[in-house]
């Protein structure tokens, strides 16, 4: 009987760039920078989300940030008239970036002069959650005009995520959004998720968001 060697190539996929992710994270550390991976779906809102967080942290930190899209430098050019250092990465189609996409964004970017960099990932709620791209911290974005019912129907995102924001909640009296369900659904699928209801247009919420972010990158970087 002839012998062969079955290989489940998605395991070996997944290790292969976990070990890479812990590997990069490493190398943050040494570096001191801190690596913030933003996740969304489109039109959540993470670009204004991100200027409004740039404003109230780079008289204290040195930010970058690594744009990621299949395609377009729209959102890279919203970023670099904050004053922060910005770059895109166009993935070639890919839904999703992984460590090894990751840390060529970070080597053109450059890091040993920043102390935070936000991969803004590509705009989806399946994909993105799947790799680890070496990141020190996780968070997404749900906008209220998409549902409360998002934790259900995507619970991976959730469950890697360390931080959520519930973005709009300018227009909650439009929608029919129920805080307290997307609260109870998303710490089904993590406990320990941290949330912070904002509104990027108005600023509401962005300070405590902006603390926290602070803070961990201080942390880090000691």
């Amino acid at each position: 009987m002839e012998q062969y060697k079955i290989i489940e190539v998605k395991e070996s996929v997944f290790a292969d760039n976990d070990r890479e992710a812990a590997r990069l994270r490493q190398e943050l550390k040494r570096d001191r920078t801190f690596l913030l991976n933003l996740m969304s779906s489109p039109g959540s809102g993470k670009t204004t989300t991100l200027r409004g967080t740039i404003a109230r942290l780079q008289s204290d930190l040195r930010i970058g940030v690594m744009e990621a899209d299949i395609d377009s430098d729209v959102d890279a050019k919203a970023i670099a008239d904050t004053g922060a250092r910005a770059i895109q990465l166009h993935t070639g189609g890919m839904c999703h970036l992984d460590a090894g996409m990751t840390e060529q964004g970070l080597r053109e970017i450059g890091t040993r002069d920043l102390d935070l960099v936000v991969l803004e990932n590509v705009g989806n709620l399946v994909c993105p959650a799947e790799f680890d791209t070496g990141a020190v911290k996780n968070a997404m974005i749900l906008s209220v005009p998409e549902g409360h019912d998002k934790p259900l129907k995507y619970p991976l995102i959730f469950t890697v995520c360390d931080v959520l924001l519930i973005n709009k909640i300018d227009v909650l009296p439009y929608f029919d959004f129920d805080m307290d369900k997307v609260l109870a659904y998303a710490h089904m699928r993590n406990p320990n998720l941290k949330v912070f209801p904002i509104s990027a247009k108005t600023g509401e919420g962005m300070d405590a968001w902006c603390t926290w972010l602070r803070q961990q990158t201080e942390g880090w970087i000691r």
